[in-house]
């Protein structure tokens, strides 16, 4: 498999290039803002986002400045929606690096996550991208929804497989569907091509969030035990919802309760885990996320071929064989 750096090779130029767009779109006349956002930009991650935008522009057309318009909204977005998570979660670690709320606490995370998307807003509306906006404004509603629906389940963990699916649709899947979608947006690309894209981002946005869940059950490189992250946060992932539908109504009542009121304690979390690998969950989780990885090639395969395509379904294979 290819590295993220060799599958961005054929873009290398633009994502150079929308780098610079990215910085300048985040520039403030407050000094406090512009320190926060160079430490932002500093700690970048894959910008698999961008690899998107730009891939299914060039799929679908001729990047041009739209394309690097579509690209810093989104990253404005996703970087806003970031910042806003690491709240939600009072978690102290983004890549790692320090989340904004553990170094300027969480009134000046959340000021600055809304000032990002304010930045967003505008620069769609200063270049009339309104198109962008639509698509973008969809997936900022879609992931706050399903953020909302995470936590409220959280609460109840009851949680069901067509739920799991419908919150990760929208909580995560939304931002990738909404990059391909921009991105063939940008170029002037049609209705129907433009949807075809989107469903293609939300299949490819679907199998990224099961591999997420997946990696919850492997053994983590530093300490050689499983992470069990998402047990501790009471996240329902789709292993832990398969074993729970496949147990008997005294296991599943065992299982429950650790997650409720054990999750702090390492040997009980690493109990259930086991429990989970020894139930087929992990198994079923690995085959559910290679049918979305086949469904959005499929897709993406109705596509004139080209070097692009061959590129962006490179990036989907990277999204669900990634080892980190």
């Amino acid at each position: 498999m290819l590295t993220i750096d060799q599958i961005k090779t054929p873009i290398a130029s633009y994502i150079e290039e929308f780098e610079k767009h990215f910085r300048a779109s985040m520039k403030s006349p407050v000094p406090l803002l512009n320190t926060i956002t160079r430490y932002i930009i500093k700690r970048k991650g894959k910008q698999m986002r961008p690899m998107f935008v730009f891939f299914s522009a060039k799929v679908c057309g001729e990047v041009n400045q739209s394309t690097f318009h579509a690209a810093s909204l989104i990253e404005l977005l996703h970087t806003a929606t970031l910042i806003h998570d690491d709240v939600v979660d009072d978690s102290n670690e983004r890549r790692g690096f320090f989340s904004l709320n553990a170094l300027w606490k969480n009134k000046i995370a959340v000021l600055v996550g809304d000032y990002l998307l304010s930045r967003g807003l505008l620069l769609s509306l200063e270049n009339e991208e309104y198109h962008l906006l639509k698509i973008v404004s969809n997936a900022t509603r879609e992931m706050s929804e399903g953020e909302l629906l995470q936590i409220e389940k959280a609460r109840k963990l009851d949680i069901e497989e067509p739920v799991y699916f419908e919150n990760k649709k929208k909580k995560t899947a939304s931002l990738i569907a909404s990059c391909c979608a921009a991105g063939a947006a940008s170029v002037g690309a049609d209705a129907e091509t433009i949807e075809k894209m989107r469903l293609f981002g939300e299949y490819v946005g679907i199998a990224f969030q099961i591999k997420d869940d997946l990696f919850d059950y492997e053994k983590n490189l530093a300490t050689g035990k499983p992470n069990g992250s998402d047990i501790k946060e009471k996240k329902m992932t789709l292993p832990l919802i398969y074993m729970l539908n496949n147990m008997s109504w005294n296991e599943k009542r065992r299982a429950m309760n650790i997650v409720r009121r054990h999750n702090n304690e390492p040997q009980k979390v690493a109990e259930l885990i086991a429990t989970v690998n020894n139930s087929g969950g992990i198994k079923y989780a690995t085959e559910k996320m290679r049918e979305y990885q086949q469904k959005a090639i499929a897709l993406l395969n109705t596509m004139p071929e080209s070097e692009s395509r061959c590129s962006l379904e490179q990036l989907v294979m990277f999204t669900t064989e990634r080892k980190h």
